[in-house]
């Protein structure tokens, strides 16, 4: 399987083999250091290697001593090939009644094996309390530059799980297309990536070319999904947050992604590290909330858009899935989920309703054999064309300039 721990090229190139090994010897010293009773890697937020050098992200307990901890890693990974660490260190505060003892003030960035390193600087009183911020500030929407051949990019969310948020993914995509666009699916659901069995390409497996994976052509649309890498279908991905969205800047990062109109982004549910490091690291034009009428799914939803907002990323409308069901055998028509959910929170945070699908087997069974309802245009179909026309109604107004002299 493509190793998902490159973030960047690295000054001498290392065969597969090389790299796997070093990254195991990493992985090992990691684990098998100690800081008081765990081991140092329960305490990695962040994780970065480029050739022989590794950055580290530490949130420490606040006793510890992180020169000795930098010195102490320095030695046991050198034997390995790692000749330069940094390490971005935040240690909390004490504890009221743990000890007076505080811990020493951090230089914000430094190098266990650089003799030439500046002596570290002491604390005065008034911030020896105060913890220390991770050195490198995180960029912004604000501050990320337009992908060059992609025009808008659109994140399908949702607050929790069993919304039917990659069923609606898959189909808006398609129904943008067959409104004339130049469309792309990436899956970022790196622990549940479906895209590659909705679409009917799970068996196919992507190109590479110069370093770069070469889109599935899915039905006309350019798809890559993590599922696309794996060896079968019930292969689980057990990754700690640092390797995941790592996964997911490989996946935008390094394919050649063809000119495009709209590349939609199928998320995973929540709120956690694959939507911050997206938030921080690839130019969305605006999200899509998608949820059921039912209250405990429009809770979650709201977070979903609370996270949106304070990334600064345009909430471009909400999508209510599930909203009625019609008995095949009398044609009764009930809200199982309950009614208005997603009136109320589209009024609530003053964005658009962009449609309301219906609760029906034949949506699922599409999807299940890989001919979701906008491909086989049967009566579904309209839901999803409506929604698509509602997205490019509002969408100009939020796309970011683009850089044609971008080069990746």
């Amino acid at each position: 399987m493509f190793n998902f721990m490159k973030k960047k090229p690295t000054a001498q190139k290392e065969n597969p083999e090389q790299k796997a090994a070093l990254d195991s010897a990493v992985d090992k010293v990691l684990l098998g250091y100690h800081v008081g009773d765990s081991s140092i890697a329960t305490m990695v937020t962040g994780l970065e290697r480029n050739g022989g050098e590794l950055t580290l992200e530490l949130r420490l307990p606040h006793e510890s001593d992180p020169e000795a901890i930098q010195q102490a890693l320095g030695q046991l990974l050198q034997p390995h090939g790692i000749q330069s660490i940094h390490m971005n260190v935040r240690i909390p505060a004490p504890m009221k009644g743990e000890g007076s003892s505080l811990p020493k003030a951090m230089p914000k960035t430094t190098n266990a094996m650089d003799s030439h390193s500046k002596p570290v600087a002491k604390s005065d009183d008034s911030t020896v309390n105060a913890e220390p911020p991770i050195t490198k500030q995180a960029p912004t929407q604000a501050s990320l530059s337009a992908h060059p051949r992609i025009r808008h990019i659109i994140v399908v969310a949702s607050g929790k799980g069993g919304v039917g948020k990659s069923t609606t993914t898959v189909n808006i995509a398609l129904a943008l297309q067959k409104l004339g666009n130049r469309v792309g699916v990436l899956d970022a659901d790196i622990y549940g990536p479906s895209m590659p069995a909705m679409l009917g390409v799970n068996s196919i497996r992507p190109e590479l070319e110069n370093e770069q994976f070469v889109p599935i052509n899915a039905h006309g649309l350019a798809m890559l999904s993590i599922g696309s890498l794996l060896d079968g279908d019930n292969t689980p991905i057990a990754w700690r947050g640092p390797k995941a969205t790592g996964a997911l800047m490989q996946l935008y990062n390094q394919t050649n992604w063809p000119q495009l109109d709209y590349l939609v982004i199928d998320m995973p549910p929540g709120t956690g590290d694959i939507q911050l490091t997206l938030a921080q690291r690839i130019p969305v034009t605006g999200a899509v909330i998608v949820t059921t009428p039912q209250h405990i799914a429009l809770l979650d939803a709201q977070k979903g858009i609370e996270m949106f907002n304070k990334t600064n990323i345009p909430v471009l409308g909400v999508v209510e899935n599930m909203a009625l069901h019609t008995c095949s055998n009398c044609n009764h028509t009930e809200a199982i989920f309950g009614t208005g959910g997603g009136e109320k929170i589209a009024e609530q945070y003053q964005v658009p309703l962009l449609g309301q699908l219906p609760l029906a087997s034949a949506i699922r069974a599409q999807v299940d054999k890989g001919e979701p309802s906008v491909l086989v245009d049967d009566e579904f179909a309209s839901y999803y064309l409506s929604i698509a026309k509602n997205i490019e109604t509002n969408i100009n107004k939020f796309a970011k300039p683009v850089n044609d002299k971008r080069i990746f």
